[in-house]
């Protein structure tokens, strides 16, 4: 058999996907609060928050993309985080925590992305040839 079909993504499926998107964008938003607050520790506990989204977001679809989704959230606030207002108001300071928190966490994103199981077909788990 050379090639299956591709089934579209079951209703479950993308309201796992959306569930974990918001989810990665409220913990971007609270990691962006945390970081500067007290900074080592709240920088290592905003970016490990990240990374048990990541992957517990991978384990819980049991595929890449629920990585993906929960990074896709967690990077789009916090890159609109990064903009500043016309008022001048600003989240993020410049500093070597705040890059640490935006450079890592999106690091940290792909890294978890690609160590995540992709999904195997069903069947015998010794070779999937036979």
């Amino acid at each position: 058999m050379l090639a299956q079909p591709l089934k579209p993504p079951s209703a479950g499926r993308i309201a796992a996907y959306l569930g974990l998107f918001l989810l990665g964008a409220v913990v971007g938003g609270a990691g962006a609060l945390v970081q500067a607050a007290w900074f080592p520790g709240g920088l290592l506990l905003a970016l490990a928050g990240a990374v048990g989204l990541f992957l517990g977001g991978a384990r819980v679809a049991n595929s890449r993309g629920g990585a993906v989704a929960g990074a896709a959230g967690w990077v789009v606030v916090v890159v609109l985080l990064t903009t500043s207002r016309p008022e001048g108001d600003f989240m993020f300071a410049a500093g070597i925590g705040t890059y640490a928190f935006l450079f890592g966490g999106m690091a940290l994103a792909v890294i978890c992305a690609t160590m995540a199981r992709g999904r195997q077909p069903d069947g015998d788990g010794a070779r999937l040839g036979k």
